[in-house]
């Protein structure tokens, strides 16, 4: 398909470049897509419904009450279809916990009194 050749020979070959820029959010590994999703403190907390992009459009999902931060959910068959038909891949969320730049003088005293209610040790399994 590329231009005619000289003196009357064969055409030549056409080759084509593609480069697929990044997409915003979205990273395929294989058929499956992964994304990382902001989530707020009182969401992973508390639980919440919250909306997801998928490559099909917005989805909403169950975020339990209690989720740690990084935690991983998978979204059965919402990932790219398989090339030659059959299984589509899965869409994995990553929940990033997003934090406020400042607080208030109540909101620091809450926390304060909820650290004292909520004592919690996570470092304590580990050696000095």
């Amino acid at each position: 398909k590329g231009e005619a050749g000289r003196h009357g020979g064969p055409s030549g070959d056409l080759y084509m470049v593609i480069r697929v820029r990044p997409h915003t959010y979205f990273t395929r590994q294989g058929n499956d897509i992964l994304c990382e999703v902001p989530v707020t403190l009182i969401e992973v907390l508390l639980g919440a419904k919250i909306d997801v992009p998928t490559i099909d459009g917005k989805i909403t999902m169950t975020l339990p009450a209690g989720t740690q931060n990084g935690r991983r959910f998978r979204l059965r068959g919402k990932g790219v279809p398989a090339l030659q038909g059959g299984v589509r891949g899965d869409h994995y969320v990553t929940v990033q916990v997003v934090l406020p730049d400042t607080l208030d003088t109540r909101s620091r005293q809450l926390l304060e009194e909820f650290a004292v209610r909520n004592p919690l040790q996570p470092r304590a399994h580990m050696r000095w």
